[in-house]
């Protein structure tokens, strides 16, 4: 009688889909990263183009003239929001994917965390989405109407601050790991600290508060699940 076992091929012999222990993919986490710096790179440039506001506030001829003088930080601006936009987005599904693996069976939280950082990923896009028109438009005032040259400065300096999405996931991240031990615990704590902050400042009249905590939040996470996450 012939062996089943020498004719009947392994479930597990050339199945791509199977990973051995221990090898659980980071690349997502180390993407967080990145973005977690492209988030703090954005906000401080989005600050340098408004530091002399004080100076400037009222005067929209002012405004644009101080605005035509800062190209170089006008394109690390646009530069580093719309990148930080887009790799938020592999950090979201690496973070609903990696809090599904031990999250109870149709648990919202994975999905709330994840659209969360989609929140963020859009106020990004639109943050940076007024660039094209007057980042080197701006090189010549004249082309400019100043009450548009003014507006634009206030856009840049509200828009892309809205991550109170990060709050939303940090929050639904802190739940997950601390309720329900989907994630590091230290991680859940800093979800519920940092999360917590961005998203009562973002439900606040000062939701553009929550630009100075959600990248903080991103990158320890994004570190935390790269560097400490034994799973």
């Amino acid at each position: 009688m012939q062996d089943s076992s020498l004719t009947t091929p392994s479930p597990l012999a050339g199945d791509p889909t199977r990973r051995s222990r221990g090898t659980t993919p980071r690349a997502w986490a180390w993407t967080g990263v990145v973005a977690g710096v492209l988030g703090l790179v954005s906000i401080q440039s989005s600050m340098a183009l408004g530091v002399n506001w004080e100076e400037t506030a009222g005067d929209a001829d002012a405004i644009v003239a101080d605005l035509a003088g800062r190209t170089g930080t006008q394109i690390l601006f646009h530069t580093a929001t719309i990148a930080c936009a887009l790799l938020a987005l592999v950090f979201a599904a690496g973070l609903k994917r990696r809090l599904d693996a031990q999250a109870p069976a149709g648990s919202l939280l994975p999905t709330v965390a994840g659209w969360g950082l989609v929140l963020v990923s859009v106020a990004g896009l639109l943050g940076s989405g007024l660039d094209t028109q007057f980042l080197f438009g701006l090189g010549d005032t004249a082309l400019i109407v100043p009450e548009s040259g003014a507006f634009y400065s206030d856009w840049v300096a509200t828009i892309p601050w809205l991550w109170v999405g990060a709050g939303v996931a940090g929050v639904a991240l802190g739940v997950a790991a601390l309720r329900h031990a989907a994630a590091p615990r230290w991680i859940g704590v800093v979800g519920f600290v940092l999360g917590g902050i961005a998203l009562l400042a973002g439900v606040s009249p000062l939701q553009y508060m929550a630009g100075f905590v959600g990248p903080v939040w991103l990158l320890v996470t994004a570190l935390g699940f790269a560097l400490g996450d034994r799973r």
